[in-house]
């Protein structure tokens, strides 16, 4: 009986200080990224939002910021977030070089620098995550150079906006790849370029040129803001039924021009910024953790084109449906 006594005793004291002992495990530090955009534009907003959903479906702190376009606002949201202790930058660069000497301050302090979008030269990123540019101009090429065969017999004559002052890089990789296109049918010209990625920018110059070329068949724009004010300008010009517009990126506005019935808008090629954002947040948090990132991931465009109505209608509510979800 006592050795019975003994043995109870011994077990619910062992129990007692395999219970007691045990300390809990620290809680998991809560990672904290940086998100930063360079636009206020509804490419970029969808950006922020798939940043964000992926972040909160990975229990990440994110802090979102807007450089608009400064190269002294981006160094000083970089150095700010150096000094809050940031783990991660997930950033699209303003300029390959003049970005490049903040964000190595970054990683010398222990920061991973995700790039999307653009990037800047040397290996500061982890990894970099962007759309195939030069697709981007392709595939609305392809498009156009249908339309040029089918409804002008072969011969057009083209204008093009671009974002060269602004990412040389970028732009010249789509409008070259939307060239190469076109400019394989002998009958095409291209008759003027200017610069204008902004929709109030576009209004203008798209305007003005044509006014200067009355005889210009089509527009086609590198960009969001660039597309909305070359159609804008066929319109305040009243060009319906004789100048059409073929551009680049999307946002329900376009959707809006894409399905009205004035057929300017012909087509487009769009990034999937949700999903860029999304997957860049992903890379940030993967190589927070130690898993291996591919220095570059691309990421193929979407066309969209009025000769399928159905596909813009279903391409218009998977954008309204992501633009709601940003919003909750």
């Amino acid at each position: 009986m006592k050795l019975r006594r003994w043995t109870i005793s011994a077990v619910l004291g062992l129990v007692a200080l395999s219970c007691g002992g045990q300390q809990e495990a620290p809680a998991e530090k809560k990672l904290k990224i940086a998100g930063i955009v360079f636009q206020e534009d509804q490419f970029f907003r969808l950006i922020q939002f798939g940043m964000q959903d992926a972040a909160d479906k990975a229990g990440v702190e994110l802090l979102l910021a807007n450089s608009a376009n400064k190269p002294d606002k981006e160094i000083q949201l970089v150095n700010t977030y150096i000094a809050r202790g940031v783990d991660a930058i997930v950033v699209s660069p303003l300029s390959a070089k003049a970005s490049a000497t903040a964000l190595q301050r970054a990683k010398d302090a222990g920061i991973a620098v995700v790039t999307y979008n653009t990037t800047v030269e040397g290996d500061i990123p982890v990894t970099y995550i962007e759309s195939d540019q030069g697709d981007l101009g392709r595939q609305t090429g392809l498009v156009a150079r249908r339309y040029i065969e089918k409804q002008l017999g072969g011969q057009a004559k083209i204008a093009t906006l671009a974002f060269k002052s602004q990412l040389a890089e970028q732009s010249d990789a789509r409008r070259n790849g939307f060239v190469e296109v076109v400019g394989q049918l002998p009958g095409v010209e291209f008759v003027a370029e200017q610069d204008a990625w902004l929709p109030e920018m576009a209004l203008k110059k798209a305007g003005d040129i044509l006014t200067a070329h009355p005889e210009i068949d089509i527009i086609w724009s590198a960009n969001e803001g660039g597309t909305v004010g070359s159609v804008m300008a066929v319109k305040n010009a009243g060009r319906e039924g004789k100048v059409v517009v073929f551009g680049t990126d999307a946002s329900q506005q376009l959707v809006e021009f894409m399905l009205a019935e004035d057929g300017i808008l012909q087509a487009l090629t769009t990034q999937t910024p949700f999903e860029l954002g999304t997957k860049a947040m992903e890379l940030a948090i993967a190589a927070l953790k130690g898993q291996d990132v591919a220095a570059k991931v691309v990421m193929d465009g979407v066309l969209v084109a009025r000769q399928d109505p159905d596909g813009v209608r279903a391409f218009g509510t998977r954008l309204a449906d992501l633009i709601a979800l940003g919003n909750q």
